[in-house]
């Protein structure tokens, strides 16, 4: 009897290992990432593998221990194993497969359901953009044409108008434009800065050529500005740093902050959404560590993008 236990343990043991072995390792390492042969070859190999090992196995169980001779070798037991574990490795596959659709099916639904859910609220509050912007035109040709810095705050704030009422419409909006956005909000922060405040914007060159979800990253670069400290003796610090290397980009953000200053829950409500938006656009292609300590808050940010 105690073989008989001894002989189902190893059985299910190497035909669990297989099948998982090819789905936790074989398939996200390898036909996910589409180097097909080589993953293939895997696949074939442990199938193979177990109906080696267990042909032993029934070669010992039979001939040895039950004393049929004519089962010692593992010839007559090899075509068997092998038809058993590809039975379950196919069922096993089909049901992963299954299962996987079905998740991003759901995936799915759920981001249409937010973008739904969010274009209403974005049409609730959104103004008649063509009485925004005549009038915005009037305001700048009031202006004094002596009084440049007036009339391209005015400009700036226009084109931030327009980028989110006409262009933040599709899933994905070109990097430039949404790099382009950050610049004109950080410049229009800064007129409210003073000299004790020192503020800086590094983009690289290559910015270009992939595309994000409109708006972002503009919650981190808020809450930069929302909690940055307010030294007295010293320089307020806000950092943004926008970069791209391989299919990486990468955006830092960071700010001093007062010693008594905590933000609660990593930046609160606004920051959570960029998280759930995230979570729903990237799934495992994204990296976000936000880090805060008595001094500073920061959020570093790293996307795959194509």
């Amino acid at each position: 009897m105690d073989q008989f236990i001894l002989e189902l343990v190893v059985r299910n043991s190497l035909m669990a290992f297989v099948i998982y072995f090819n789905l936790l390792v074989i398939l996200p390492r390898f036909i996910d990432h589409k180097k097909y042969f080589t993953g293939v070859l895997l696949m074939l190999t442990s199938l193979a593998g177990y109906a080696v090992l267990k042909s032993f196995h029934d070669g010992y169980f039979y001939g040895v221990v039950l004393g049929d001779l004519s089962k010692k070798g593992i010839e007559s037991h090899l075509f068997y194993n092998l038809s058993i574990i590809i039975f379950y490795f196919i069922f096993a596959i089909t049901f992963h497969l299954s299962r996987q659709w079905y998740l991003q099916q759901e995936l799915i639904r759920k981001i249409e359901l937010e973008k739904v859910t969010t274009e209403l609220e974005y049409l609730k509050a959104q103004m008649n953009p063509h009485f925004l912007f005549n009038s915005i035109n009037t305001i700048y040709f009031q202006i004094d044409k002596q009084n440049i810095s007036a009339r391209e705050t005015l400009s700036k704030f226009s084109d931030m108008l327009r980028y989110q009422l006409y262009e933040c419409n599709g899933h994905e909006i070109p990097v430039e434009k949404e790099i382009g956005y950050l610049k004109n909000y950080v410049e229009l922060q800064k007129l409210r800065k003073d000299e004790n405040y020192s503020i800086e914007f590094l983009c690289s060159d290559d910015m270009k050529n992939f595309t994000l979800p409109p708006l972002l990253l503009v919650p981190f670069v808020e809450n930069a500005f929302k909690h940055v400290s307010h030294f007295m003796d010293k320089k307020n610090v806000i950092k943004i740093e926008v970069g791209k290397a391989g299919n990486f980009f990468r955006f830092n953000v960071m700010n001093t902050k007062d010693i008594v200053q905590k933000i609660n829950e990593n930046g609160g409500i606004g920051l959570k959404n960029v998280k759930r938006r995230l979570e729903l656009s990237y799934k495992d292609k994204y990296l976000l560590d936000i880090q805060e300590t008595p001094e500073y808050f920061s959020v570093n940010l790293e996307l795959h993008v194509s």
